[in-house]
């Protein structure tokens, strides 16, 4: 029998055979047995969570062959691998996506009943996974379903947090975290790989040593180490042999605790060493608005890191001596800022360790990395205080400084010597308070650059970065964002996705193309009755949810107006709760007259420690109280904040959505993936020219979307001639109402003047343009209630939405990378498996 390098069977058979024959193996055999005798689990004392669990189990038994394979395959053909890094992974429940996508869905539907369990109940004691926070990491996990699908020879990398983002609370209105324990009664899905243990280094001091022919070197010395230790996660693609491998890393202490301190009696020092090492993985985002939070946060960072690089280099060294051939075997994605250490850490492994000449070491980082970059508000481009960064990663700070004097130097040589230039070229920035930038890293180290929407990569090449643009014309390239059809539709709407199969086939699951042709339905008055029907059942299951949640009773027949997203004061939460005091407003003015219904549904977490996005919070619930109480309202309009956002939760909301709110001013959001999500299940979009908006637009047609506002580079020129926005609130009458009702307390009377910071801020500031932006919105949100009641009209707007979006599928996204950026192949997996 063969052995790999960790001294593992590889090839036995008592692993592995070349058929899969289930008939013993079963998931109905494999579910019995896991509830016997992995969870000691009898007819008497098993729970439907057992349930759950078991059935986990079965499904991951079922995956494990070909997961094994893949790699297999991965190996003998040496192929190419991509290495996907990144901080989060936003993956939500797998239960149910695994099933779609391995054809088990009614099969373990079946077994269940027969055992006396719903699947659909059974589904809802999984806990999200807790491994990101928003749109960047739900968009990692819709990549690497994309990958497995496409059978593309790719890896995910990021850390196993014990805790996830929180769980957020509403009291009194107001956001309240509680840590999200999301492990606390284990995760079937993932794998301890007992074997795969990394040393990561901190702090110490850096020493050179110098030879007799002229030569040195450099070693990192008196460091506090700590153990990476890793856990897999199957991927499963989409009817497809391949299984690919998301591997999270867990710190674990390098020692288990000080023996010496122990024997004295210092039990409490004894452990400390212990846990100060460990909390690097216990949770998602520590606040870093202190000292500490913000060494944690770059512990993190550098911690996964590492020992992703250090498992990336065991493997290649599988089949390779030197490093001639690394750029041509390893592509590394780094998806946003946070994996950019990987750069300088690369350069140290391959110097300091490997002993290449920094000549060598460059030529082949360069052609290793590409960068993604999500955003371009600008405190999201991460920078680094130099004495932190020095602090903990003292030799990387070196390698930092060489690549910038190096880059600059040739800067001079072919670019300009002009020292305004060079300054925002610099890594480091200038002045006294020294920062690493790590964007500026992620360029200069990266052979491409990327945007996520056309808007975005144009905003990068001509406002954030034009001059590295100069000197790299062909470096930066727009790849748009996607998401996966197969967890936001087939999986979320399974109503509305039985009746496209039924009219098209199930070929659009694999390759979303196929939707455009429902539009040859958009006049088939049948099918459009039951599109309505689907979307009813939708609302319906929604309403119920809210009840329970909110205990808020919801008119069916209301449009409902989404907004659910992160937080954040650019994605103008507080526009919409302009328009929602405006309607308010409105009907007590004229209680009598006919108004278009409206439930106006919010859901997101605000960052623990950003003021201004928990304040909005707060003044959503403070309105939501009085509008949803005032009996001259009644079910006009109603207010709901569904608590604890998370994709379990996106997914029972979005199906059921007829507005989605896409509202952000023009110029800041990269992308977004919460648009194309809503547009896929057939709500029409109200939004800016912003992100991906602006490619929904050109896809769905402008008569079938809902645009208003500034566009982006009106916003620069507003903001360019001085922006007054007290100019729109004496002009606006109706607008000075609202802000007058917020500011004298009418929402809040019991807590008189919290909200005047906010007040002040928008009369003052108002540097997201809420109050530019205000009467535009209005008079849009006017004609959506007017076309809202041509059911028949709007009811082909919904179908031609879904039908035109097929670009935004997460597989057009990563066939483009792997064509453009990664250069890799799909795997060629053997028909005997």
């Amino acid at each position: 029998m063969k052995k790999n390098g960790n001294g593992n069977i590889e090839n036995g058979s008592i692993f592995f055979t070349d058929k899969e024959d289930y008939s013993t193996y079963s998931i109905s055999n494999r579910f019995k047995e896991h509830l016997e005798f992995t969870l000691v689990k009898d007819k008497v004392t098993v729970t439907k969570e057992d349930a759950y669990y078991a059935l986990s189990l079965s499904v991951r038994d079922r995956l494990v062959r070909r997961w094994l394979r893949t790699q297999r395959e991965i190996f003998n053909q040496d192929s190419k691998r991509v290495y996907y890094l990144s901080l989060e992974y936003l993956m939500g429940r797998l239960l149910g996506n695994y099933l779609i996508n391995y054809d088990f869905y009614e099969q373990c539907k079946k077994i269940l009943a027969e055992e006396g369990y719903d699947l659909e109940e059974i589904m809802e004691y999984e806990n999200d996974m807790g491994l990101g926070n928003g749109g960047l990491g739900r968009l990692a996990a819709c990549y690497l379903d994309s990958m497995a699908t496409l059978n593309l020879p790719a890896f995910g990398y990021g850390i196993r947090y014990e805790y996830g983002i929180f769980n957020q609370e509403i009291e009194n209105g107001y956001q309240v975290e509680y840590a999200d324990d999301w492990l606390k009664n284990g995760n079937p899905w993932d794998i301890m790989r007992r074997n795969l243990q990394y040393r990561v280094k901190f702090y110490g001091r850096v020493e050179r040593k110098n030879y007799p022919d002229g030569s040195y070197c450099f070693d990192w010395v008196d460091t506090e180490d700590v153990m990476a230790v890793a856990y897999d996660v199957p991927v499963p693609g989409y009817k497809t042999k391949t299984v690919n491998n998301l591997r999270l890393w867990q710190a674990k202490a390098h020692t288990e605790f000080e023996f010496q301190d122990f024997n004295k009696g210092n039990y409490v020092e004894a452990v400390a060493k212990k846990n100060d090492s460990e909390v690097i993985s216990k949770v998602l985002y520590p606040n870093d608005t202190y000292v500490e939070g913000k060494f944690l946060r770059l512990k993190q960072q550098y911690f996964f890191v590492s020992a992703t690089l250090q498992d990336i280099i065991r493997k290649y060294k599988i089949n390779h001596k030197n490093f001639n051939e690394f750029p041509d075997k390893v592509c590394i994605q780094l998806n946003d800022t946070h994996p950019v250490i990987a750069i300088p850490e690369l350069m140290r492994i391959l110097i300091d360790k490997e002993k290449l000449s920094w000549e060598k070491a460059w030529d082949i980082t360069t052609r290793t990395f590409a960068y993604t970059n999500h955003t371009v508000v600008p405190e999201a481009l991460e920078e680094w205080s130099e004495k932190i960064f020095g602090e903990l990663l003292p030799r990387h700070l070196q390698i930092v400084y060489e690549i910038n004097r190096r880059f600059l130097e040739e800067v001079k040589k072919k670019y300009t010597t002009d020292e305004g230039v060079l300054s925002k070229l610099s890594i480091i920035s200038p002045g006294d308070d020294k920062r690493v930038r790590m964007a500026n890293l992620a360029i200069v180290g990266s052979f491409a650059v990327n945007g996520v929407a056309e808007l975005h990569t144009k905003i990068l090449k001509e406002r954030i970065f034009p001059d590295f643009n100069k000197i790299y014309p062909k470096k930066f390239i727009c790849i748009t964002n996607g998401i996966t059809p197969r967890r936001w539709l087939r999986y979320a709407n399974p109503k509305l996705s039985e009746l496209i199969t039924s009219k098209i086939g199930d070929e659009w699951i694999r390759d979303l193309t196929h939707i455009k042709q429902i539009e040859n339905f958009v006049k088939d008055e049948d099918f459009k009755k039951q599109w309505r029907e689907i979307k009813a059942q939708n609302k319906k299951a929604l309403i119920e949810l809210i009840e329970k949640e909110n205990k808020v009773k919801v008119n069916p027949k209301s449009i409902f107006d989404v907004q659910i997203k992160r937080f954040h004061e650019y994605k103008r939460q507080l526009l919409n709760v302009l328009h929602v005091i405006t309607l308010y407003n409105r009907i007590k003015e004229n209680p009598r007259a006919k108004f278009v219904p409206r439930t106006v549904i919010f859901a997101g977490k605000s960052a623990p420690a950003y003021y201004q996005a928990k304040m909005v919070i707060k003044l959503i619930n403070a309105v939501a109280d009085v509008v949803n109480n005032d009996p001259e309202i009644g079910d006009k309009l109603k207010v709901v904040f569904l608590k604890n956002y998370s994709v379990s939760l996106a997914e029972k909301i979005i199906p059921a959505a007829d507005l989605s709110e896409q509202i952000s001013v023009a110029g800041l959001e990269a992308s977004g993936t919460g648009n194309m999500k809503f547009a896929l299940n057939g709500a029409l979009t109200i939004g800016t020219l912003d992100g991906a908006n602006v490619e929904i637009c050109e896809e769905v047609g402008q008569e079938n979307i809902f645009i208003f506002g500034l566009k982006a580079e009106e916003v620069v020129e507003l903001k360019a001639k001085g922006y007054d926005p007290k100019k729109y609130y004496y002009e606006n009458p109706e607008l000075r109402k609202v802000i007058d009702m917020i500011y004298l307390n009418y929402f809040n009377p019991k807590e008189p003047g919290i909200f005047n910071d906010m007040i002040f801020g928008l009369l003052n500031v108002d540097y997201y343009c809420n109050l530019a932006d205000y009467q535009s919105y209005i008079e849009c949100q006017e004609r959506v209630s007017k076309e809202w009641l041509d059911k028949d009209a709007w009811t082909v707007k919904s179908i031609l939405n879904v039908a035109r979006v097929s670009k935004f599928s997460s597989d057009r996204s990563v066939k483009e990378y792997a064509e453009k950026i990664w250069k890799v192949k799909p795997l060629i997996m053997n028909n005997s498996y």
